[in-house]
């Protein structure tokens, strides 16, 4: 019942009148009613509910209004109960509901989930972001999503890797692109099934937006070569193009040179990785004679291609075209004597270089001098020397530069045990980010040493941590360091030990639970091949039961576990 004030009752006798004098044939209007009139016309339907309901003379509005008001509460209705679909579909998956974004990657989704979740795009309108990778079961069947994409057009970035697709899938795909004029990333790594042919499904489909292609480990061949050329040639604002381990993509030379002459029509790429492609000389000639179309690259990785062994040069003659070239990464090419004097040569004509990583190259150690004299040291931020064979000499050069890196990494240099001062002592404070010594024979003094430096304030940005398999630091070594402090930034640390062996850390386990609540952004705690009791185990899983920390640790053996029990047994004696 609505219950009327006295100016509502005013208002209603005086409309009453009105209607009277209308009935008798008069067409005069009060003055009221004009305005009531003009307000009508202004407001929207929705905000003259009340005022037709209470005011409006006109009763047969009401019933329109009731419809309009019901076809609106059954549509935010159906969202709703749309959008709970969602949220139940995700929980049951152990995934939290967001509207933009859509990360079900290791589900183990199958090809019914599939299905359901495509039913479910209809009811995420400003979906920006859709990743369904690492879900093998679901290959040979990706139709199901691609009809229902027209509901997702917002997608920016679509990343299906790991998914078993076959050639069905891609040309599925190829069709739905359409439906998705905005993508800029597509990643379809780790599918072998697209190899020998299947790329055909997206020649001429993939949206110009396009921005980033990722088809690493795909098993592109010859053909796939060809294929690529045609899809770069359509895509002028390509900025990342990486198609790494695909080792016979460069099997066919006049194949791969198609390939990089083709790069040219997307001069705007600015990341351009072929590692493990299978590089050879020839190949490394006709990429390095296709580097002038590429004014804006910044990231080259050239890495593991052992086939450039000899054939640098190649390269090097070219590189001065790349003047915004940020980072080079050529490690694990087997370079030769002579392909590091082309590349010294060369580095001059790199003004904006950052990084360059020729790790795993033995004869990096005989030409590191040089090598430090030919790049801008004061803008280096990473140069990694692991497994380069460095000589005492060529350790000690390596201090010049170190005030500026980000990155240390000299791992699998036996030279760095006892000399670890010389660099410690070039660090600048809060400046090192990742500190890799893996395997390098460091001594207690060594970490003694670093303790030292800790304290100081000098590693209070690092990240990284690595001291994995240097088993010839003594208990005090590591009590020193976990003692010291001043890694509050730290994430990750690996204390592991080499395979096959093993030692107790029970002397120095306490200085390590000491040390973990100051820690507040660890995430991963590696101590591989390190024995303790049942007792501390618990103790340091108790210490991090609250926290997100990757443990990796072995399970305790059966000697462990009985050198416990044994304990626990004499204890009730003493």
């Amino acid at each position: 019942m609505i219950h009327l004030t006295s100016t509502g009752r005013h208002s209603a006798d005086h409309m009453e009148s009105s209607d009277v004098q209308r009935g008798g044939g008069s067409l005069r209007r009060s003055p009221f009613d004009l305005i009531m009139n003009q307000i009508r016309r202004k407001r929207a339907a929705s905000d003259r509910k009340p005022l037709g309901r209470f005011l409006s003379r006109d009763r047969t509005g009401i019933p329109e209004d009731r419809e309009e008001r019901g076809a609106a509460e059954g549509a935010e209705s159906e969202c709703d109960a749309g959008w709970g679909r969602v949220c139940v579909f995700l929980q049951r998956l152990g995934k939290k509901a967001d509207s933009r974004s859509l990360n079900l990657a290791h589900c183990d989704l199958t090809a019914t989930d599939l299905l359901e979740l495509a039913t479910l795009l209809q009811f995420l309108p400003q979906l920006e972001e859709m990743d369904v990778s690492w879900n093998g079961l679901i290959g040979g069947s990706l139709k199901a999503l691609t009809s229902h994409l027209q509901h997702a057009g917002g997608v920016r970035a679509l990343r299906l890797c790991s998914c078993r697709l076959d050639v069905e899938d891609l040309a599925a795909l190829g069709e739905a692109l359409g439906c998705v004029p905005l993508l800029e990333i597509l990643d379809l790594s780790w599918n072998s099934g697209l190899g020998g042919g299947a790329l055909q499904g997206l020649l001429g489909k993939l949206p110009p937006p396009l921005k980033e292609l990722h088809l690493v480990s795909c098993q592109l061949n010859a053909a796939d070569a060809t294929l690529l050329g045609g899809l770069l040639s359509v895509l002028s604002g390509l900025c990342v193009l990486d198609v790494s381990c695909n080792p016979q993509l460069s099997q066919e030379v006049e194949a791969f040179r198609e390939f990089s002459s083709s790069l040219c029509h997307a001069a705007s790429i600015t990341t351009l990785r072929l590692q493990a492609c299978g590089l050879t000389e020839d190949g490394l000639h006709a990429l390095g004679g296709s580097l002038h179309g590429l004014p804006s690259l910044r990231q080259l990785d050239l890495s593991c291609n052992r086939g450039l062994s000899g054939g640098l040069s190649h390269l090097t003659l070219h590189l001065s075209h790349l003047t915004h070239l940020q980072s080079l990464d050529l490690h694990l090419c087997c370079h030769t004597h002579t392909d590091l004097q082309d590349l010294i040569q060369a580095l001059p004509s790199l003004p904006a270089l950052t990084e360059l990583d020729v790790s795993s190259n033995k004869e990096v150690g005989g030409v590191l001098h040089p090598l430090l004299a030919a790049l801008p040291l004061t803008q280096m931020r990473r140069l990694p020397l692991n497994s380069c064979s460095l000589s005492q000499e060529a350790f000690t050069a390596l201090s010049v530069c170190v005030p500026y890196l980000r990155s240390v990494d000299v791992s699998w240099c036996k030279v760095v045990g006892g000399h670890l001062p010389l660099l410690l002592d070039s660090l600048q404070p809060a400046v090192l980010t990742e500190l890799r010594l893996s395997s390098c024979e460091l001594t207690t003094e060594d970490l003694q040493h670093l303790a030292a430096v800790c304290r100081r304030g000098l590693l209070s940005s690092l990240l990284v941590l690595d001291l994995s398999y240097n088993a010839s630091v003594g208990d005090e070594g590591w009590s020193a360091l976990f003692a010291a402090g001043g890694l509050g930034s730290l994430q990750e640390v690996d204390l592991s030990l080499r395979p096959l062996t093993s030692a107790p850390c029970t002397a120095w386990l306490p200085a390590l639970l000491c040390a973990l609540p100051p820690l507040p952004a660890l995430t991963r705690l590696s101590l591989q091949r390190w024995t303790s009791s049942t007792r501390d185990r618990k103790q340091l899983k108790h210490c991090l039961r609250k926290r997100s920390v990757l443990l990796e640790w072995d399970p305790p053996n059966e000697d462990e576990t009985s050198s416990f029990k044994s304990t626990n047994q004499e204890s009730p004696e003493e």
